[in-house]
Formats: structure tokens, C-alpha cells, sequence
């Protein structure tokens, strides 16, 4: 059964009146780019300076899209959507700490959170950055091809431990990892740390996604290259399919430094390509196993009808869907109720560390054509859908 995605009383049944309100304000303030800009700069000055405005953070922004400060209250969120047969894709949403030790301490917080999920059906990924385990610099070195010092080798091969130790761990406890895609000027030592997990812990079933962010021009055909790869060694590739999350930085830097710009030339050659990928992915998956991660509504339709109309079962262990908890619950829980399989990605940490995160959530609602739009438009819906019983 096909998903019907303006189904606001499906979309919203998990959230009281109080909540879609504050849901409504929020939507109706990031849609001023002039508002968002200001908030945005008074939230950083007021944390800066240590004033106590982390409270309001938290009542506003921080429950819009976060499941919680500690992994214990992600959970509660998470068995709230369980409810509704949707999943969560637990986030340890700390950003931007640098140094071996933060690196090294960062590792039995993923393993608990493994073990956690483990426990619980209806938290079948966990989610990682590479960035979050190794310094910026050193992924930069490599991908530029530069010699290692012998220091550096040392530091690399502990990079390579941090994330097998986690991947270790996650294949033992039957947990899903998606590792995140980093900006391209730092991607290739990621493939590579991405392509030795998969080969070590996807014989049987995909536990490692890489990310394939395809709104840069060489996501599709690598994306081809990796499946071939992973047949010749005999693994499962696991394939988390997004649009994109380091546009503006890109284009700037590749302007300043004077290389062709790695980003697809505009959104339809984006959607094309991202399509492109869907559609590759589902067509081979005896031999990979594909996460759908977009709040594209066309795009998520196009694999569900692909799915129907070749007898993919709707709940294939092969395909999952995915959208960021407090973003297109009209997907998400549309397609669940139709039985697919999706995951919210659900944020969790100290308010403070989880900043960087809901400072993009602000700035691409304001930003991204129709998002805000289209929120705001679903919310009312069903605002007055509930008025009129």
C-alpha cells in the first residue's frame, strides 16, 4: 500500500495540540531569514558569555529537534515513536571537540549507546562522524595524498581502532552504523576507513552504511564503484543516500582556492542524480542494502512505488527510509503506517554541544525552498482538522 503524504492526522498523531503549536511558532519564526540570523547570533553571544539561556534553548529549538540531554531520554522519545512502528537512529549530537583524549573518550560513549540500542528494538542504527574521532587536519593531509609522519601513521592507525572497536562492538549486538559524510576535501580517508569496517563486519548483512551525498558530482559513480568493490571482496555494501550537508562551504572554498566546484550545478541536477541513486540501489539488492535518507517527498514516493511494483516487500531488511526527528513527519509516519521500514535520526547531548546541529536545522528551514512552507502548511492542516471534531 502506497504512502499517502498528506495525511496530517497519521503525520501528527504523536504530538498534543500544545506541542504542534509550539511546532507552529517555530516554523512560522525560521521562516524569516532576518529572525533566524538574529536568534541565531543572540543564542551564541548569550552562551559565550555563560548567561542562562539554555532553558529556553531546550523548551524551544532543542525539543523541536532533539530527543533529549541524556541517551536515557532519547530513549523515552524513542519508544514514544515506537508506537507508530517508527524507529530512531540514536546521535550523539557533540560536535567540534578536538585532541586524542576527547577522541579516545568519545569511544565508550558510542559502545554504550550501541549496547543501549541493542535493547531495544526500535533503535536499530546509531550514527557516527569520523570527525568526531580523528582531527580535521590529519583527514586532510591524507586525502591530499601528502606522507604521513610517523607520528602521524601512529595517530591514524588509532583512528582506525576508535572505529573498529565501535563497529566491532555494533556487529556483535546486531546495531546498524551509518557513518556520516564529512566535506569532500576530507571524504577519502572516511571511503577508505568506511570501505575496511564493511569488508570486516558486512559478510552476512549490511551493519556499516557509508554516506553517499549526492549533490556533489562524483557520489553517483563512486557510489557504482563501491558496489563493484564490495562484490569482488565479498561483502554487503550499505548505502545511505542523502542531497547534501556542506553546499555554501564548498562552492566557497573551491572558488577561493581555484579547482572546479565538487557540487552538482543546481538542485535538479542534484534530485536527478540523488533518483539516479535510489533507483540503482534498489535495483541490486541481493548485493547491498540501502538507507533513504531525504525529506524529499517525490523522491521517497518513486522508491515506494519501485518497491510495489517489483514485490519488494514493503519491510525489506534491505531498505529503510529516513527523515531528522521534528522534520516531514508527514513521511515519515505515512510510510510507516504503510509498514516501511523508517528511522527518525534523533539528536541527543548537553544543550551547549548540541548547538552546532540545531543552528543548521534553523538555518536550513530558512534556507531550503518550501521547507518552511511546507511544515508550517501540514501543522495547520491539522490544527484545524482537530478544531473541526
Amino acid at each position: 500500500m502506497l504512502p499517502q503524504f498528506d495525511n496530517t492526522e497519521i503525520a501528527f498523531k504523536y504530538r498534543t495540540d500544545s506541542e504542534l503549536k509550539q511546532a507552529q511558532f517555530l516554523f512560522s519564526s525560521m521562516g524569516s531569514p532576518t529572525l533566524t540570523k538574529i536568534g541565531m547570533a543572540v543564542t551564541k553571544w548569550s552562551l559565550s558569555l555563560r548567561l542562562p539561556i539554555e532553558g529556553i534553548v531546550k523548551s524551544t529549538i532543542f525539543r523541536q529537534f532533539c530527543g533529549g540531554v541524556t541517551m536515557e531520554e532519547a530513549a523515552a522519545t524513542a519508544d514514544k515513536l515506537a508506537a507508530y512502528n517508527v524507529g530512531v537512529i540514536l546521535d550523539y549530537g557533540v560536535e567540534g571537540k578536538e585532541g586524542e583524549a576527547e577522541f579516545d573518550k568519545a569511544v565508550p560513549e558510542f559502545i554504550k549507546a550501541i549496547k543501549y540500542a541493542a535493547s531495544k528494538p526500535n533503535i536499530p542504527f546509531i550514527s557516527l562522524k569520523v570527525t568526531g574521532f580523528s582531527r580535521f587536519a590529519l583527514l586532510e593531509k591524507i586525502h591530499a595524498g601528502h606522507t604521513l609522519s610517523e607520528a602521524e601513521q601512529a595517530e591514524w592507525q588509532r583512528v582506525h581502532m576508535r572505529i573498529d572497536q565501535i563497529c566491532h562492538t555494533a556487529h556483535d549486538e546486531g546495531v546498524m552504523v551509518l557513518i556520516d559524510a564529512e566535506e569532500t576535501w576530507i571524504q577519502e580517508p572516511v571511503n577508505e576507513l568506511c570501505e575496511a569496517v564493511m569488508q570486516r563486519y558486512n559478510k552476512q548483512k549490511a551493519i556499516i552504511y557509508n554516506t553517499f551525498q549526492l549533490y556533489t558530482t562524483g557520489a553517483l559513480p563512486y557510489l557504482e564503484v563501491a558496489l563493484k568493490d564490495a562484490t569482488d571482496k565479498g561483502y554487503i555494501l550499505g548505502a545511505k543516500l542523502v542531497r547534501g550537508a556542506y553546499m555554501e562551504k564548498e562552492r566557497k572554498r573551491a572558488e577561493e582556492m581555484g579547482y572546479p566546484s565538487p557540487i552538482q550545478p543546481n538542485k535538479a541536477a542534484t534530485d536527478k542524480d540523488y533518483d539516479a541513486a535510489a533507483l540503482f540501489c534498489l535495483q541490486h539488492l541481493d548485493k547491498l542494502a540501502v538507507f533513504i535518507g531525504t525529506h524529499n517527498e517525490k523522491s521517497c514516493m518513486e522508491a515506494a512505488k519501485y518497491m510495489e511494483a517489483n514485490n519488494i516487500p514493503a519491510n525489506s531488511d534491505r531498505v529503510w527510509f529516513s527523515q531528522l526527528y521534528g522534520m516531514s513527519d508527514n513521511i515519515s509516519f505515512n510510510l510507516a503506517d504503510s509498514r516501511y521500514n523508517v528511522a527518525k535520526y534523533l539528536p541527543y547531548g548537553p544543550v551547549r554541544d548540541v548547538l552546532p546541529y540545531l543552528m543548521r536545522r534553523a538555518q536550513e528551514n530558512t534556507s531550503v525552498a518550501g521547507q518552511t512552507g511546507r511544515e508550517l502548511t501540514l501543522i495547520n492542516k491539522e490544527l484545524k482538522r482537530r478544531k473541526a471534531q
